[in-house]
Order: C-alpha cells, then structure tokens, then sequence
C-alpha cells in the first residue's frame, strides 16, 4: 500500500518526504544511500517509488539533469538498511565492476555531510560490504 508523500522542491533539490515517519528521525543517526544519475526523469520515479512504498521516509534528488539521489535512514536500523539495500539491488541501482564485482558504496551520515566529508576526507563506517557478498550479491548471514 502507498504511503502518503509530500514533495517539496527548490532550485537544487526535489524532496519527497512520509512526513509522519521523517518526524521520528534522529539528526544525530540519520543518513543515506546514494545513487549517482544522469536521468532526472529515473531519478524522480526512483525517489517517489522508494518514499511511497516504505523503503524509506524521505529520499532526494538533485533538481538538475544529472545528479545525486539520497536515500535516508537511521545508521543502527538494520531492516531499514537491509530495505534500501534491495530496493538498489532491485532497481539496479548500485553499478558493477567490469569484472561483475557491485561497487562497495558507502552509507553516509548527515553529520559527515555537515562537517564537510568529501573525497578523500570522507570514511564510511558501513558499506555495502557489510551487507552483501559483492561478487554474488547475496545478504551476508541471512
């Protein structure tokens, strides 16, 4: 069943939010998955899709041709990773290494976006890793 979604935009982003489950986020805990596009049109269903389902409560797309999707979530909420986790694997959302490998992304917290972590200075402490095997993509321990 659908949840209800509210979507907000401005120049640089378009947010799709379940304003009743985003209420209950904890800033200290919350932070997201991200998908790297170049099809605005892909990106806003993705974002919507995954909000009204319940992957997740909020999701977000750069407001441009091409871009960044977040995806967020609490960092200890394990089914809510395991959730957002295949919904990418579903949607094809995590690229493949040439050899076949899906790319090790990393979960980021808000805190990190906030204190400037990018590239280099950026360290994740979850990573796909951490959930699925990369070569077969299957869930590690069930």
């Amino acid at each position: 069943m659908a949840k209800p979604l509210k979507k907000v935009s401005n120049a640089y982003w378009v947010y799709y939010v379940n304003e009743a489950e985003a209420k209950k986020f904890d800033n200290s805990k919350v932070g997201k998955w991200m998908y790297f596009f170049k099809d605005n049109n892909f990106a806003a269903k993705i974002c919507e899709k995954a909000v009204a389902d319940g992957v997740v409560a909020e999701a977000k797309h750069s407001n441009a041709p091409d871009g960044v999707c977040c995806f967020y979530l609490h960092l200890d909420d394990k089914q809510a990773h395991k959730r957002c986790i295949t919904y990418f694997l579903e949607n094809g959302l995590i690229r493949k290494t040439k050899a076949g490998k899906l790319y090790n992304i990393s979960f980021k917290l808000d805190d990190q976006t906030r204190n400037g972590e990018y590239g280099d200075g950026f360290v994740s402490e979850i990573k796909l890793a951490n959930f699925v095997n990369l070569e077969t993509g299957e869930w590690i321990g069930g």
